[in-house]
């Protein structure tokens, strides 16, 4: 089934299921939210299915479907907790810099604490200062239910609720000086988005192999493909491993979000990723592209993202239709 939040004037939206065409949606009661959904996800699950075999089988009492009506499905979660799964894309950023990456990273998933109390909704604008170094990073997340703490890997498999795309804001030009303070992230991950619509992961079909998903993921930077590769390749880390690692010392909460890092792929030859105009699969972000170019060319030549530019992250599935919907967002300047 295919789940969303629409906008309701309550600051956790209303629920809806979703057509799998993305056309129509159906309310499910007046005061649902995706968060009391998840809270009772194995009680609810079976009246959950029965609507949404309603509003794929007929347009009766449905709405149509509007991806900027949206919220992210969460408007705000109890974690999000976002991994590097795809250490193709670590080690390019490291060689860049000259600094070797420890044999460590291939073996033990990296991971930062995002902030989730206001996520974007998935058409709201970036807003920033270009001096930052604005950049997105297209992504995969996952929902969790309960996770006990110390959970293996097949209890975090089985606790997968909900599958969608992420973007992963991150200011650049802010990251160094925060990192040098040994402390972490902060001011240079502002408020991520994800896409209009999280699905179960059996919507997704032979695509989804219970922790990783084989297909395209696409970004779009003004209009041009910038970047396709496919989410199931050059996945170091699948979800069950990076939710069994979140949860080593903790529980996670019903609601908790984990994600993939930027979705990368080696190049043919074992290297980056060619441009998708050489016939490549492109890049997830814009820090990748750089990073290769100082590889390549000893200087970054793209420039980060400007007032104005537009970002679309989106994912089809086999037969051409969008799965999740798009996060689509333009560039605006800070209005601090």
């Amino acid at each position: 089934m295919k789940l969303a939040t629409i906008r309701s004037g309550a600051r956790d939206g209303q629920l809806v299921v979703v057509s799998r065409n993305l056309t129509r949606c159906l309310s499910i009661m007046p005061i649902a939210t995706m968060q009391s959904v998840l809270d009772e996800w194995d009680a609810i699950r079976t009246t959950l299915q029965v609507f949404s075999d309603r509003v794929n089988a007929s347009d009766k009492g449905t709405q149509p479907f509007d991806p900027k009506n949206c919220l992210s499905p969460l408007p705000r979660a109890y974690q999000w907790a976002d991994g590097s799964a795809y250490v193709n894309h670590v080690a390019l950023v490291r060689k860049a810099r000259g600094a070797e990456m420890p044999a460590s990273f291939w073996t033990d998933p990296l991971m930062y604490q995002g902030g989730s109390d206001s996520f974007l909704a998935p058409c709201d604008p970036i807003r920033g200062e270009e001096s930052w170094g604005i950049d997105f990073e297209a992504e995969i997340a996952v929902v969790t239910g309960d996770v006990p703490m110390g959970a293996s890997v097949d209890q975090a498999r089985k606790a997968i609720r909900l599958v969608m795309l992420a973007n992963d804001v991150s200011l650049r030009n802010l990251i160094p000086g925060e990192l040098a303070k040994g402390f972490g992230f902060f001011q240079s991950k502002p408020s991520s988005a994800f896409s209009p619509v999280a699905v179960t992961p059996d919507e997704l079909g032979p695509a989804w192999d219970g922790g990783r998903l084989h297909l395209p993921l696409l970004s779009i930077l003004n209009g041009k493909a910038y970047g396709r590769p496919n989410a199931g390749v050059d996945m170091t880390f699948d979800f069950p491993t990076l939710i069994a690692h979140a949860a080593k010392t903790r529980p996670l909460a019903a609601g908790t979000i984990i994600g993939s890092g930027t979705v990368s792929n080696r190049g043919a030859e074992g290297g980056p990723g060619k441009p998708v105009r050489e016939g490549g699969v492109g890049y997830s972000c814009i820090a990748e592209q750089r990073v290769v170019e100082t590889i390549l060319s000893g200087a970054a030549k793209t420039s980060f993202l400007k007032s104005g530019d537009r970002v679309r992250i989106e994912m089809l599935g086999a037969d051409g239709v969008s799965i999740f919907g798009a996060i689509d967002q333009a560039v605006e300047a800070s209005s601090r």
